[in-house]
């Protein structure tokens, strides 16, 4: 080995080098020498010990796709299955140093479907080598990545043209997919594009100037990522520190743990906990060290306050007078990285600075067309695509623009189901609505209601399929309640489709908005002291989940109207049934469009066994057990 050192992830990155360390990441369309160009950058630069060459060389023959010679890729591609296939599954880290900088490289895969590994490879990357392949020229893939860097805050790219030796070191070629990136990339907001052509299976132009390329001038490519610029001017933004952790240790000491977003701490400083408004000061800043006496971005932390005030995981500790803002209404960028398409309306979890609460996508304003960066008018959102839209969360919470700090203005979606990741958020600005609507204290509450029509608040909520008997029940049970002198009403599938929902058809994404709608509804006639009977076939448990979340604990009563398929086929009450499996109706639950049966509904009523007067009669008397009647 040389004097150069393969650095690993403990190691102070700035100790050898003359500029800050640089994080950069390579992306481009599958097949592109993403991993090939890392491993002969390491190989060049002395990098690999001689145990790893010697295995390289031993993989080489065994997966390799360079033939005889030895297939630099290997290097990253450590995934058993990325061999198998050739291609990168994972992000690959790698930290190495050379006389000049410091360096932490993120490989991250090409292939559509880990375009998610991408971003998250992205998120933390300063400067971006996209490689083209001089065969293809630009791909979407390609164009892709390059708006996802742009969106997630990278503003230098490395245009890295590469396999040059397979179009015969072609000058023209060259140039040619050169202009067409710099002309697609355009309105991006990159500040630097700087084109190389490469073979980064043999060298040319990698760490040092090919002499087959006699043509080109400009730096190779270690060259300019030891050279580049790349401004970190975190610490003259202000300050700000999400709080990841509450420490205590023993009842004297009680500090707030997390990570510098932007500017920088001082004991004695005036901050603000957000949303709450309190105030305070820094008493003293802890380090794994011990104590120290500034602070600045970057640095993970623990602050204690001059004040016994309270502060809670995902709260924000801002400047205070230069705050953030605080909204729980904001327009946004999304990349979707789910199979199940995106549904404006449904609830999800956002997860931002360190903070889980419910969020909803309330409107896609457009989808970006990744090859030509129009506006495509969309109402859902599918894998890899990427698009503008507005959300809504339960609470306020404090945030930057993602343009303003990339730290405090990200999150990503998630399934309440799942827990997959189904998003990566950045966050545009607030929507002016959300600062100029305000909750309205009401001088007669929920409970006085109640105890005046002397009973409890509730949502009756049937689902299951189109025929199951859903109506008839609820409107056996409505009776019923009205019988013993309860205050009722009643929202029919059918009914609200005749006026607040007519404008809404059958598609999953319109069926998630009805529900949404509903739920909304139910919740106001709750508040007035009602007992709502909602009659629907809301095929989906998110969006059941969602109207439960909407009201208090113990006031939604989920009954399953449980009929055999074939048995609600054969009843048919309305001739649907026949005409969807004839082909005249589409997107019909239970034959084209699926049925998600509840989990642990609170009533499970098997409608196929019972006639329907006795099945009311047993929901009235669980209302009766559950002293809500």
């Amino acid at each position: 080995m040389s004097e150069l050192a393969v650095a690993g992830p403990d190691v102070r990155l700035g100790s050898a080098e003359t500029r800050p360390a640089l994080r950069f990441l390579t992306c481009g369309s599958v097949d592109d020498g993403k991993s090939t160009l890392i491993g002969r950058l390491l190989y060049e630069q002395n990098l690999i010990f001689d145990d790893q060459l010697a295995s390289l060389t031993r993989d080489s023959k065994k997966y390799g796709t360079v033939g005889a010679d030895v297939d630099y890729a290997l290097l990253l591609d450590g995934l058993e299955a990325e061999r198998e296939q050739g291609i990168t599954i994972d992000v690959a880290y790698r930290y190495f140093s050379t006389k000049r900088r410091a360096f932490i490289v993120a490989d991250t895969p090409g292939h559509e479907q880990y375009t998610r590994n991408m971003a998250t490879g992205a998120s933390n990357a300063e400067l971006a080598v996209l490689l083209v392949d001089a065969r293809k020229g630009l791909l979407s893939q390609t164009r892709r990545h390059a708006i996802i860097a742009s969106m997630l805050g990278v503003r230098y790219i490395v245009l890295a043209v590469n396999k040059i030796d397979l179009v015969a070191f072609d000058e023209e070629i060259f140039e040619q997919i050169a202009a067409d990136f710099t002309g697609f990339a355009a309105s991006l907001g990159f500040k630097d594009i700087k084109a190389v052509p490469i073979s980064a299976r043999y060298g040319d132009n990698v760490s040092a100037r090919s002499t087959r390329m006699p043509w080109y001038a400009g730096p190779h490519l270690l060259d300019y990522l030891e050279t580049v610029d790349v401004e970190d001017n975190r610490d003259g933004k202000p300050f700000r520190m999400p709080v990841q952790w509450i420490n205590r240790p023993n009842s004297d000491f009680r500090g707030f743990a997390g990570t510098i977003a932007g500017g920088r701490a001082r004991p004695g400083d005036e901050i603000v906990v957000l949303p709450s408004g309190k105030t305070t000061k820094i008493k003293a800043i802890y380090t794994a060290g011990g104590k120290i006496e500034a602070a600045h971005a970057g640095d993970s932390i623990t602050l204690t306050l001059a004040d016994e005030i309270d502060v809670a995981r995902g709260d924000m500790l801002s400047a205070l007078r230069d705050r953030p803002q605080i909204a729980d209404q904001f327009a946004a960028h999304l990349v979707w990285m789910s199979n199940e398409k995106l549904f404006p309306g449904r609830s999800y979890l956002m997860k931002i600075n360190h903070g889980t609460l419910g969020a909803t996508v309330t409107d896609l304003k457009h989808q970006i067309d990744v090859n030509t960066l129009s506006k495509l008018a969309a109402k859902t959102l599918a894998l890899n695509e990427v698009g503008v839209c507005n959300l809504s969360v339960v609470r306020p919470i404090a945030f930057d623009p993602y343009a303003d700090n990339r730290d405090t203005g990200a999150f990503i979606l998630i399934d309440r189901y799942s827990n997959e990741t189904v998003a990566a958020g950045m966050i545009d600005f607030a929507l002016r609505r959300a600062s100029n609507i305000h909750h309205q204290n009401l001088t007669v509450s929920k409970a006085e209601r109640s105890r005046l029509m002397h009973h409890r608040p509730a949502v009756l909520w049937f689902t299951g399929l189109p025929g199951a008997g859903k109506s008839t029940i609820a409107n056996l049970v409505e009776a019923g309640l009205h019988a013993r002198g309860v205050h009722t009403a009643i929202l029919d599938g059918d009914n609200v489709r005749h006026g607040l929902n007519r404008d809404l058809g059958f598609t999953e994404a319109e069926r998630v908005e009805n529900i949404r709608r509903i739920g909304e509804v139910a919740k106001l006639m709750t508040d007035a002291g009602l007992v709502v009977l909602c009659s629907f076939i809301s095929p989906f448990r998110a969006e059941r989940r969602m109207v439960r979340e909407l009201v208090d604990s113990g006031e939604f009563i989920e009954v399953f109207v449980d009929t055999p398929l074939e048995q609600c086929i054969a009843r048919d009450p309305k001739g649907l049934y026949r005409r969807a499996l004839a082909g005249e109706i589409k997107n019909f639950t239970g034959v084209d469009q699926p049925y998600e049966v509840p989990e642990k509904p609170e009533l499970h009523l098997m409608a196929g066994a019972k006639d329907a007067e006795k099945l009311a009669s047993d929901v009235v008397a669980e209302l009766v057990r559950r002293k809500i009647v």
